[in-house]
């Protein structure tokens, strides 16, 4: 099978399909190697050798519409084992909590996965189609390549945008599920949204995790970037949660290193931690859940001169036809509950799970 990436920017009605049918897309084993590259990223959470930085380089490229999806009179009927996925994540949970009581860690986030099987076969071509329609105003994103296999993905966090002028990133950190009484807000607000961002009313928690992430980034800004400009926080919506978002924007010091920014900044402290050295290793060491590509980043680096790289959450991996792993993650502080953080994560769910039944 040919590697290949469906994308599709949020606001947008069309979308983009790279395609690399010849040779093999190139692996990388650190993000500095991306400085003066160009193609389509697909980078995991933790380098190795298992999971390289992987880089499509397309020999055809189409801009396609967005294209309603015809239904064939199923819903489809979906089963998943949790149980024991709940227990794994609450051993996870109290052992990241002990670091933080101690002190040791100031934030650190906790993934989980759940498996999802469906009665028929779905392909991710429609399920892509149908993550477009569902929610425009995130980044809609499907990669498969053999080292990767097929990742499917609606996310709202930028990693790094721009071009050779000007470049953006954003601290995102924070989650509400709207209300019915909240379901008319929306961000950017368009014609027919209506509800503000007041109504929405942020606990301290959330806004001391959002506060970790901003502080983080326009740290690791200041040895690369100049001109830097921060904007926000700002309650912005993503499906029917809602985050709070800063917005960095910046000139490089060396325009070309790409690379050297993405391995400044990624993992945020959205998708790891603080210390990030420290809590990175309890991740990849003591996390029950293999991210692979979760809370990794993808997207065009350097396609006609653009690039779009956003991180990889609300995300799942098809495993076959009929069986799909989904994952999500929550920020833990020292405040934080176990049973509200299960919830967070279920809540993030959904995103992917209003998939099978797209009516």
């Amino acid at each position: 099978m040919a590697s290949f990436a469906y994308y599709r920017l949020p606001h947008e009605k069309t979308y983009t399909l790279m395609t690399q049918s010849t040779g093999q897309p190139e692996v990388f084993g650190s993000l500095e190697s991306l400085n003066g590259q160009n193609g389509f990223v697909i980078a995991p959470f933790a380098v190795s050798d298992d999971c390289p930085v992987i880089l499509i380089h397309p020999d055809k490229i189409e801009h396609r519409p967005v294209c309603e999806v015809v239904a064939d009179g199923h819903r489809h009927d979906v089963s998943m084992a949790v149980t024991s996925d709940r227990d794994i994540y609450m051993d996870d949970f109290a052992g990241c909590h002990a670091m933080l009581m101690s002190g040791e860690y100031r934030k650190i986030v906790l993934a989980r996965s759940a498996d999802i099987r469906t009665d028929i076969a779905i392909g991710a071509e429609e399920l892509f189609m149908r993550a477009c329609l569902a929610y425009p105003r995130m980044f809609v994103v499907l990669v498969h390549t053999p080292q990767s296999g097929t990742w499917l993905a609606a996310t709202p966090e930028i990693l790094l945008e721009g071009n050779a002028g000007r470049w953006k990133t954003v601290a995102l950190a924070g989650t509400m599920s709207l209300e019915d009484g909240q379901l008319g807000f929306d961000s950017p607000a368009s014609p027919h949204s209506e509800g503000t961002a007041p109504d929405i009313l942020w606990s301290t928690k959330n806004i001391k995790e959002q506060r970790y992430v901003a502080t983080y980034i326009a740290d690791n800004l200041k040895s690369l970037a100049y001109d830097i400009t921060e904007e926000g926080p700002k309650t912005v919506r993503a499906g029917n949660l809602v985050h709070l978002r800063s917005d960095f924007t910046f000139s490089l010091n060396e325009e070309g290193k790409v690379g050297d920014v993405l391995t400044a900044l990624h993992p945020t402290p959205a998708v790891c931690g603080l210390p990030k050295d420290a809590t990175w290793r309890h991740i990849v060491e003591q996390e029950h859940t293999e991210r692979k590509y979760y809370s990794g980043f993808m997207g065009p680096l350097n396609h006609d001169n653009e690039t779009h790289l956003y991180v990889s959450l609300r995300c799942m991996r098809q495993m076959d036809d009929h069986t799909f792993r989904l994952y999500a993650g929550g920020g833990l502080l020292r405040d934080s509950d176990a049973g509200q953080e299960w919830l967070e994560t279920e809540a993030k769910m959904k995103t992917m799970k209003r998939l099978f039944h797209f009516e």
